[in-house]
């Protein structure tokens, strides 16, 4: 049986932004095992991380916090993607990819933020 947090379409479309940055990252340079690779995953899979925690604590301003908690996450991820497209590590339409899911992300957090701010 899949928890609650499994049904949220946000869950959904930050899980697969750190899926697809898994792979993607998966051919960086070796030289960036510690460096850019774990920057961008750490963030990456802090978003969905977060929507979790903030789903599991029940509290309105817990859920709050840890949307915000999603949102730094998801603006530190799309920096480290535009340094990864920079550098060459992914080309420019991988990275107009990834920032297009970022983008969806980012309005569905601002969405449920306001939601949660005007709701009980």
């Amino acid at each position: 049986m899949p928890n609650r947090f499994e049904k949220l379409q946000i869950f959904q479309d930050a899980h697969s932004l750190t899926l697809s940055i898994y792979k993607v990252s998966s051919t960086f340079p070796a030289d960036e095992k510690f460096g850019i690779t774990s920057q961008l995953r750490r963030s990456a899979s802090s978003i969905p991380t977060n929507i979790v925690e903030g789903n599991a604590r029940g509290h309105k301003k817990e859920m709050i916090e840890f949307l915000y908690f999603a949102k730094g996450s998801l603006e530190e991820t799309k920096y480290h993607l535009l340094l990864s497209k920079d550098l060459s590590y992914i080309s420019t339409e991988v990275y107009e990819e990834l920032q297009n899911k970022a983008e969806v992300i980012s309005k569905q957090l601002n969405g449920l933020i306001k939601y949660w701010k005007t709701h009980e």
